[in-house]
């Protein structure tokens, strides 16, 4: 009967906690990076919105999110390269009964495979991500375009940099 109480309390509070979370989602971006060679670029996400919105108004408000991610990048000498990212991203969604735009931005952090995606020699596996994007959210998803650029902030020579243009789609749940 202990057991039984102590596994209750447990599921109690777990409830309690996730109910804490405001949403969380599933994101898929299929993209290209921004240069000549133009690699395709896949992404899959998952994302745990703040729990706080700010600066609320007939207009809108500032939320966000907690975005966790894979990315596949293919095509060329890049082809079988991975990275893995994590990136609070900061959101203004702006009013609407059944759509509402939003622009996003945020800085984060990425791990990659390999130093060289095709001819651009990115220096260090560890990379800063830098986001934007801008798309329309209804019924629990979201539609829009991404810019992506990864660099490692002068941390070591060379540092090349890559860019990716994405659309991006995500369902919240």
């Amino acid at each position: 009967m202990k057991k039984m109480i102590c596994l209750a309390a447990a599921a109690a509070l777990s409830m309690g906690y996730l109910a804490n979370v405001q949403a969380a989602g599933v994101s898929l971006d299929i993209g290209q990076t921004g240069d000549s060679s133009s690699n395709t670029v896949y992404r899959l996400g998952t994302q745990f919105d703040f729990s706080s919105k700010w600066f609320q108004s007939d207009v809108g408000h500032v939320g966000g999110y907690w975005d966790a991610a894979y990315t596949y990048w293919e095509g060329g000498e890049s082809a079988g390269s991975h990275s893995i990212s994590f990136t609070p991203m900061f959101v203004y969604e702006f009013a609407g009964e059944t759509i509402r735009p939003y622009v996003e931005a945020g800085i984060g952090v990425a791990l990659f495979s390999s130093t060289e995606l095709d001819d651009h020699d990115i220096g260090t596996s560890f990379q800063f991500e830098d986001r934007i994007g801008a798309g329309l959210r209804f019924n629990n998803q979201e539609l829009g375009l991404r810019a992506m650029h990864y660099s490692n902030a002068g941390i070591k020579q060379p540092n090349d940099g890559i860019e990716t243009y994405s659309l991006h789609y995500r369902l919240s749940f």
